[in-house]
C-alpha cells in the first residue's frame, strides 16, 4: 500500500499558489511525511513543509489518493497546476486548527527550538519533518556545537533533538515528563524545553520501537509502568495540580454517559452498562488497587528499546486514574493476556497487600472499552473537520468492543 499525494501550496502567508501534480510515495501513513517533503524536492525541486490534510479517497487511513496544504520555501518556482477549488476553500481560517498546521506555524516552531538549543550552546544544521496530524507535530533535528566543533560518527546519535507540538488538551505531556525526569529518570524521555500550551524539545532516545512484541516484551513494559504507578500514586495531587487530567471513578463515569448519550443513544446494553457503572466503579474501588499515573496508550510501539534500555513515549494520554487501563491496552488480542494480568497483579499484590487486582481489571474491561470510545469522541470534538477521517471509525468501534465483552 502507498500514497498518491498532491500538494496545495501556499506562500508563507498562507495565499494559495497553485498545486504540484500528483506523485506516489511508498509510506501509506497519513501523518507521516518524511517521504513527502522528500518527493516534492525529487519530482519538483522545491521544499516544502506539510501543513495538514485536506482531503483522502478513503474514509478512514491509510493509502489512498491523498491532498494535504504545504507551505512553499526558497525561491524555487515548481511547475504547478490549479488548485482543486474544494481544496481552496478549506484553507479558510478555523477555529480549531493546529498552529503548526496553518502557514508560518511549523517555522516559529522551529525557531522556538533553535533559540533553546543556542541557549544549550547547539547549532542545528538540519531540520526533518517527520509527522503532521491533528494530534501532534514531530520534527527530527540534528545539531553540532555551536563553537563549531561537530560530532564524531560514534556521537551522533546524541546530538539529535526532537520537537513534538501537540494539542491543548494533550498539554500535560510535559508536566508528566518532568515529573518522570525527576522521580524516575530514564523511563521517559528527557524533556529538554517546553513552552506552553503544547511545545516540547525532547533529547533523542536511542534505539526502536517494539511494535509486534511478544509476551515477555510486554511484561517487562507492565513492569516499568508497575514501578511507575507505584511511584507516582503519592503524588497524583501534585499531578493533577500540574494538569493531568483526572479520569477517576466519578469523572470518568459521567464522561463515559456523555458519550453514549451522544454517540449510542437507547442502545439497550450500553444503556444496561452505563445505569450501573457507579456500583461497578465503586466495586473497582473496594479491590483496593490505587489512582495513579495511567499511560493511556501503552502498547509496545510506545516504548523505545535499546540493549537493555526500555524508554516509554507518548504520554499525551496519560491521566489519573486506574492502573488497569493499562494493563488491558498492553494486552489487547495476546492469547498470552491472561498469563500477563496474572503477573501485572502479582506485583499489585506484593505492593498493596490484600488487594485484588484480577477482580479489578475484570470489572475494568467493558469501561476500558467506553473510555477509549470516549477518548476517541474527544478528538473529534475538538479538531477540525477536515481531518476527522483519522478518528471517526475508531468511536463506533470501541463502542462495538464494549458490548462484546458484556
Amino acid at each position: 500500500m502507498s500514497r498518491v499525494v498532491t500538494l496545495v501550496l501556499v506562500d508563507p502567508s498562507g495565499a494559495v499558489l497553485g498545486a504540484l501534480p500528483p506523485y506516489e510515495v511508498p509510506m501509506p501513513w497519513w501523518q507521516e511525511v518524511v517521504d513527502v517533503v522528500d518527493g516534492a524536492r525529487q519530482h519538483y525541486g522545491v521544499d516544502v513543509t506539510v501543513l495538514r490534510l485536506l482531503r483522502t479517497s478513503r474514509d478512514r487511513p491509510h493509502g489512498g489518493e491523498v491532498v494535504y496544504a504545504a507551505e512553499l520555501h526558497g525561491p524555487g518556482t515548481p511547475s504547478m497546476v490549479d488548485a482543486d477549488e474544494a481544496d481552496v476553500a478549506s484553507l479558510t481560517p478555523h477555529a480549531r486548527r493546529a498552529p503548526w498546521a496553518e502557514a508560518g506555524g511549523p517555522g516559529a516552531t522551529t525557531a522556538w527550538a533553535a533559540d533553546r538549543l543556542a541557549s544549550r550552546g547547539r547549532l542545528v544544521v538540519r531540520t526533518v519533518q517527520q509527522r503532521t496530524w491533528n494530534l501532534s507535530a514531530i520534527w527530527r533535528l540534528e545539531t553540532v556545537s555551536a563553537d563549531g566543533g561537530a560530532p564524531g560518527p560514534v556521537d551522533i546519535a546524541r546530538d539529535v533533538v526532537w520537537i513534538k507540538q501537540v494539542p491543548p488538551f494533550f498539554a500535560h505531556e510535559a508536566a508528566v515528563l518532568r515529573w518522570l525526569g525527576h522521580a524516575l529518570p530514564g523511563v521517559a524521555p528527557e524533556l529538554l524545553a517546553e513552552q506552553p500550551p503544547g511545545r516540547l524539545l525532547l533529547a533523542h532516545v536511542p534505539g526502536a520501537g517494539l511494535y509486534g512484541a511478544g509476551a515477555a516484551a510486554r511484561d517487562e513494559l507492565a513492569t516499568i509502568m508497575h514501578r511507575i504507578g507505584v511511584r507516582a500514586a503519592p503524588d497524583l495531587d501534585t499531578l493533577l495540580a500540574d494538569g493531568l487530567p483526572d479520569l477517576r471513578a466519578p469523572r470518568l463515569a459521567d464522561r463515559i454517559r456523555a458519550v453514549l448519550d451522544t454517540h449510542a443513544p437507547g442502545d439497550p446494553a450500553l444503556t444496561a452498562l452505563a445505569d450501573g457503572l457507579d456500583a461497578r466503579l465503586a466495586a473497582v474501588a473496594e479491590c483496593g488497587v490505587p489512582d495513579t499515573l495511567v499511560h493511556g496508550d501503552l502498547h509496545p510501539g510506545n516504548a523505545i528499546v535499546e540493549h537493555d534500555t526500555r524508554v516509554i513515549i507518548d504520554w499525551g494520554d496519560a491521566f489519573a486514574g486506574h492502573p488497569a487501563f493499562d494493563i488491558l491496552r498492553l494486552t489487547e488480542g495476546m492469547p498470552e493476556a491472561p498469563a500477563l494480568i496474572e503477573s501485572w497483579a502479582s506485583r499489585w499484590r506484593a505492593a498493596v497487600p490484600g488487594c485484588d487486582p484480577e477482580h479489578a481489571v475484570a470489572l475494568l474491561a467493558p469501561v476500558a472499552a467506553l473510555r477509549n470510545a470516549a477518548v476517541y469522541a474527544e478528538f473529534l470534538d475538538r479538531i477540525e473537520p477536515s481531518e476527522a477521517r483519522f478518528h471517526a471509525a475508531d468511536v463506533p468501534f470501541w463502542l462495538d468492543a464494549a458490548r462484546a465483552l458484556l
